[in-house]
């Protein structure tokens, strides 16, 4: 199966949430049966009147159509297919549902009112709402949706952040093996100390991948524990040096200045180490992701994000609101536990699954 096939089946709490939605806000709109009225005089019928046409489809440029987007958006509706008027009352209610997907307000209102530029007053089907829905979503995130940048510099030191639960552990795990895959060397520094059981799962990933991971005794110092590793990175000529470390957040400045260490330390090796800092989100924290960014940039200078578990969540809008709000570059998605369910970020297969547009 492909990724997209997995972010579509395994987002299915999110994406039906939206779909559903919209369904029910098109029908709000369908006439109910018309109630029985006392027997009259009978009048002349007045001519018929034509059905009102339904609005021609606004062309789509030539890029388009070679979207994923565009070639989703091909299935036509057919006459009988339920239409609503988008007016005020309409683009409420889809804000609404923005809201409950959990995309912010601010974002919310952002897209909904971007889907009516132009289109107020047009007779609209579920299926062309997903797929304005699906091209405002994509458009907000297509400048964020970047690998992580890889140098020539070696080690390339890789500070790998984010709150304990997060998926960050799996998620250097996973890093190290598609690294190796593709033909990078790898070390794996196990500097969250403090959890023997994230030591003992990079451990399995390590021996999974062919990847050395550097431990030290359990509460000892990750500082030097991350100097150690980039001195073995270099003995071996490693181009990547993953770095895990503590998330823990109830004494933000126990964790600052353990950050803060390890940066100083690494950089009597390196001036410009950590070349990449990366901050892993768990999606199913929702809103709360929001805060943990503002936090992580404010104890580590955070170069671009990945967000995790979105396939047990109704909230994975909220990777749109962070798009929009911070504009960091988000690098993979992760979508279960397997080495191939996380992957490099697709705006426009995120907005597809999110909204449910198929073809």
């Amino acid at each position: 199966m492909s990724f997209f096939g997995k972010l579509k089946e395994r987002m299915f709490k999110s994406s039906s949430k939206i779909e559903e939605g919209l369904d029910a806000i098109v029908e709000d709109a369908i006439d109910p049966e018309p109630v029985a009225q006392p027997v009259a005089d009978p009048q002349p019928e007045p001519e018929p009147r034509p059905a009102d046409p339904a609005p021609a489809p606004t062309p789509e440029p030539e890029q388009e159509k070679n979207s994923l987007i565009g070639r989703l958006v091909g299935r036509k509706a057919t006459p009988d297919t339920p239409r609503r008027v988008l007016d005020d009352e309409m683009l409420e209610q889809i804000e609404d549902l923005l809201i409950t997907a959990d995309m912010g307000v601010d974002t919310a209102m952002r897209v909904s009112a971007n889907m009516a530029q132009g289109r107020m007053g047009q007779r609209l089907t579920t299926q062309e709402l997903k797929a304005l829905m699906a091209r405002e979503i994509a458009a907000i995130m297509d400048s964020v949706a970047r690998p992580m940048p890889l140098y020539p510099k070696k080690p390339q030191v890789v500070l790998v952040v984010g709150v304990n639960g997060s998926g960050k552990t799996t998620t250097i795990g996973k890093l190290a093996s598609q690294f190796k895959a593709a033909g990078k060397s790898v070390v794996i520094a196990a500097g969250d100390t403090f959890r023997a059981a994230a030591v003992e799962q990079l451990q399995v990933w390590g021996e999974r991948a062919g990847v050395p991971v550097l431990t030290a005794p359990e509460g000892s110092d990750p500082a030097s524990l991350a100097f150690d590793a980039m001195t073995k990175a270099e003995q071996d000529g490693a181009d990547l040096l993953l770095i895990d470390t503590a998330g823990r957040l109830q004494n933000r400045a126990d964790l600052m200045e353990e950050l803060s260490k390890i940066v100083r330390v690494i950089r009597k090796k390196d001036p410009e180490a950590p070349h990449n800092t990366l901050l892993v989100l768990d999606a199913t924290t929702g809103q709360n992701a929001v805060s943990q960014v503002e936090i992580f940039q404010k104890l580590a200078d955070v170069s671009g994000l990945v967000m995790t578990k979105l396939d047990g969540t109704a909230k994975g809008g909220v990777l749109v609101s962070l798009a929009d709000k911070f504009g960091l570059p988000i690098h993979a998605i992760g979508v279960g536990e397997q080495i191939d369910d996380l992957s490099p970020f697709d705006p426009e297969e995120f907005a597809a699954a999110l909204t449910g547009l198929d073809g």
